[in-house]
C-alpha cells in the first residue's frame, strides 16, 4: 500500500457508532472505578501514607492536603459521567486524563497495566471525536453532530489494544512461563473456587492455560483484523477475560479489555446490533430505529469535511510518534543485562503480565557514620500494606526507600550522611531465595538513574525449579 493510499484510507469517513459507544463504555467504568476506589477506602490510603515512592522524574508530584483527594476522586468521579453522557466532552475528557494521570503517578507501588492502559486510552480520546453521536453534547449543540468520524479515530484505540495484546503474549515466551511458572504456583492455589477449582488441580489445565495464553495473544490479537475469524477470536477473549475475572482479583481490566476489543468491529456493529434485534423482536420499528436502518445503508446526517494536508500530516506524525514510543518501550529491557523479572530494570510500561511470583522480605540498617551506631529497621513501621509487599521485590523503591531513611535519620536524629544499607532476599517464580540487592552497599550513596546499576545481585538460576505447591 502507498502512502497515499494509506492516507485515503485513514481519512476516509466511517460510522461513529462504535466510538460512541466506547465512550459510553469508558465512562461507566471509570465512574465505577472511582466508585471502587471510594468504596474500599483506597483514596484515604494516598495522602495518609507518610512516603510515597515516585517514578523517576515525577518526585515532585504530590498528595492533595487535607480532604483535597476526596474532592479529587469527587471530580474524576463527575468527569467520567459526563464523558460517558457526552457532555462537554473534550473539555470533560482532558480534565479526566490530567486527573487519573494524576492519581496514577502519585505513588510507584500501585503501578498496575490496566491503569497505565486507562492513562494512555484517555490521552487518545482527548482527540477523538467521540462525542458527535449518542451525546448530550450532540443534542445541545447541532453543529457538532454527526454520523462518521475519520477512520483513524477508529484505528488509533485499535492500535493501541493491538500493542497491549501482542506484547502481552510476546513476554510470555521466557524460560520459566513455558515451565507453567508462575501460573502453577497461582491456580494450584485456587483449587477452592467453584467450578473452575477443579480444573485448577489438573497440571494439563494449567498446561493448556499457559500455552493458550500465547496463543490467544500472539496469533489471536491480530486476527482481530480478519473480519471472518473476528467473531471466534472475540468469544475466545471474552472466555479468557472472565475467567480472569473469577480467578484473579485484577479489577477493571478485564471488562475496560472486552470494551477496547468491540473496536475491531465494523464501526456499524450498533446499529446492526440494534436493527437485528428489532428484527428478531418482529416489532414495530420505532424513529430512531428507523434512523438506525438508513446509516446502516450509508445515508448518513453529516459526512467528514476534507482535512487539508497540513493537518493531515499533523495527525498522521501525532500517532506515528505515540505507537513508535508504545512499540519501544515493552523492549527496552533489552538494553539492560540479567533477568528483567530479577532486575525490574525495564519492566514497567511493558505489558509485562501475570509473569512473576517474587515474595520477599528487606531488612534495613542505618548506620552513623561518626559512632558506627546501627539502627534495624522494619519497613513496615513506615509503609502502607501494598507498599510493603512491592518495595522488597523491586530495587528502584528499595533505593529510594534507603534515601527516605537517611533523610528521616538527617532530619529527626541529627545523624547527617547516614550510611543505608538493606539485606533483601526474593524467590522469583518457585527458587529457593536469593540475594537480591548487594547487602554491603550504601544505598544512600546510590543516585537514581535510568541506567543499570551494578548493586543488583545476580540472576540465582538460569532454569526455574521445581517449585513446591502453596499449603
Amino acid at each position: 500500500m502507498t502512502f497515499t493510499a494509506f492516507q485515503e484510507r485513514m481519512f476516509r469517513p466511517v460510522d461513529v457508532a462504535s466510538l460512541a459507544v466506547f465512550r459510553v463504555l469508558f465512562g461507566a467504568i471509570m465512574l465505577w472505578e472511582v466508585v471502587r476506589y471510594a468504596a474500599y477506602g483506597w483514596i484515604g490510603n494516598f495522602s495518609a501514607r507518610p512516603f510515597q515512592f515516585k517514578y523517576f522524574g515525577f518526585e515532585w508530584i504530590e498528595p492533595w492536603p487535607g480532604d483535597g483527594l476526596y474532592w479529587h476522586f469527587g471530580a474524576l468521579g463527575l468527569l467520567a459521567f459526563m464523558i460517558m453522557i457526552g457532555v462537554f466532552y473534550q473539555v470533560a475528557m482532558i480534565l479526566f486524563f490530567i486527573a487519573f494521570t494524576y492519581v496514577f503517578l502519585l505513588d510507584q507501588a500501585n503501578y498496575l497495566n490496566h491503569l497505565y492502559l486507562v492513562c494512555l486510552v484517555a490521552g487518545l480520546m482527548c482527540v477523538l471525536p467521540a462525542h458527535r453521536a449518542f451525546s448530550v453534547d450532540a443534542r445541545l449543540w447541532p453543529q457538532t453532530r454527526s454520523d462518521t468520524v475519520p477512520a483513524w479515530a477508529i484505528w488509533a484505540l485499535r492500535v493501541q489494544f493491538e500493542i497491549m495484546l501482542v506484547f502481552a503474549g510476546l513476554v510470555k515466551l521466557n524460560p520459566d512461563w513455558l515451565q507453567l511458572q508462575p501460573l502453577e504456583l497461582w491456580l494450584s492455589a485456587k483449587t477452592d473456587l467453584p467450578v473452575l477449582g477443579f480444573l485448577y488441580g489438573q497440571r494439563w489445565v494449567i498446561a493448556v492455560a499457559t500455552y493458550g495464553t500465547i496463543a490467544i495473544h500472539i496469533f489471536g490479537a491480530p486476527m482481530l483484523f480478519w473480519r471472518r475469524a473476528r467473531i471466534y477470536v472475540f468469544a475466545v477473549y471474552l472466555c479468557f477475560h472472565l475467567a480472569n475475572h473469577f480467578t484473579f482479583s485484577i479489577g477493571i481490566f478485564p471488562w475496560f479489555t472486552i470494551a477496547g476489543t468491540l473496536m475491531f468491529f465494523e464501526p456499524d456493529w450498533p446499529r446492526r446490533l440494534i436493527d437485528q434485534y428489532e428484527r428478531w423482536r418482529r416489532a414495530g420499528i420505532r424513529p430512531w430505529i428507523e434512523r438506525a436502518d438508513m446509516l446502516a445503508e450509508g445515508r448518513f446526517h453529516r459526512r467528514e469535511r476534507e482535512m487539508p494536508a497540513s493537518a493531515r500530516a499533523v495527525v498522521i506524525g501525532f500517532f506515528g510518534l505515540w505507537f513508535a514510543i508504545q512499540m519501544f518501550l515493552p523492549v527496552r529491557h533489552f538494553l539492560y543485562p540479567g533477568n528483567v523479572n530479577w532486575t525490574e530494570e525495564g519492566y514497567r510500561f511493558a505489558w509485562r503480565m501475570m509473569l512473576r511470583n517474587k515474595p520477599a522480605s528487606a531488612i534495613f540498617f542505618v548506620t552513623d557514620p561518626r559512632t558506627g551506631q546501627v539502627w534495624q529497621v522494619n519497613p513496615k513501621a513506615y509503609l502502607y500494606p501494598k507498599q510493603l509487599r512491592k518495595m522488597p521485590m523491586q530495587p528502584d523503591m528499595i533505593l529510594q526507600f534507603a534515601h527516605y531513611l537517611a533523610a528521616q535519620w538527617e532530619e529527626k536524629y541529627d545523624v547527617p550522611n547516614a550510611e543505608v544499607r538493606v539485606t533483601v532476599t526474593a524467590a522469583l517464580n518457585g527458587r529457593t531465595p536469593a540475594m537480591l540487592v548487594e547487602p554491603t552497599r550504601d544505598l544512600a550513596k546510590e543516585l537514581r538513574t535510568l541506567k543499570h546499576v551494578d548493586w543488583i545481585m545476580p540472576f540465582p538460576a538460569p532454569v526455574v525449579q521445581t517449585a513446591a505447591r502453596p499449603n
